[in-house]
């Protein structure tokens, strides 16, 4: 409680621009309650929600994708950051405190955990925003980069045109 209310708002990093994702960032939420988070690490399986559960099958299909080891290969840096910050709780705090100064293990307790689907290419290169695809009457709408992105009215009139041209 002492560490939260600290956080009056938002506090997130500049973004990287090579990363559709933030990186660690405090979000007060609604309640008063802030969250801490997130990493940008592979999770191990589409509804793994709960630490330790995850999905053979999921966890497969991701590796076997070959834009996984070109994207992987491309960002080694990257990937080691995530990977320290997924395994270790003081690296994951040490990260925030560069945006709250004087946070530490003791503030913190485990919390939700959130998945984000991220549209991958064949060669590596990752889907920073809407992917607008279809196929017949069909209109498919992938990638879907935020709750706040999901929820637009405009993105909802855009893609209702588009489906309405396809009828047409």
């Amino acid at each position: 409680p002492d560490a939260a209310a600290k956080v009056r708002g938002l506090i997130y990093p500049v973004p990287d621009p090579r990363y559709p994702f933030l990186g660690v960032h405090l979000t007060r939420r609604i309640d008063g309650e802030v969250m801490v988070g997130p990493n940008a690490f592979l999770s191990p399986g589409r509804e793994a929600y709960r630490g330790g559960r995850g999905s053979w099958r999921d966890l497969r299909d991701a590796v076997a994708w070959p834009g996984f080891w070109r994207f992987a290969a491309n960002n080694l840096p990257a990937a080691g950051r995530e990977l320290r910050t997924a395994s270790s709780t003081r690296r994951f705090v040490a990260d925030a405190a560069a945006y709250m100064p004087g946070l530490t293990v003791d503030d913190v307790r485990p919390g939700p955990r959130g998945i984000r689907a991220q549209a991958m290419n064949s060669d590596g290169g990752l889907e920073d925003d809407f992917v607008v695809t279809g196929h017949g009457r069909v209109v498919h709408l992938r990638n879907a980069p935020s709750p706040g992105a999901t929820s637009s009215m405009a993105i909802a009139e855009y893609l209702v045109d588009r489906a309405l041209e396809r009828i047409a």
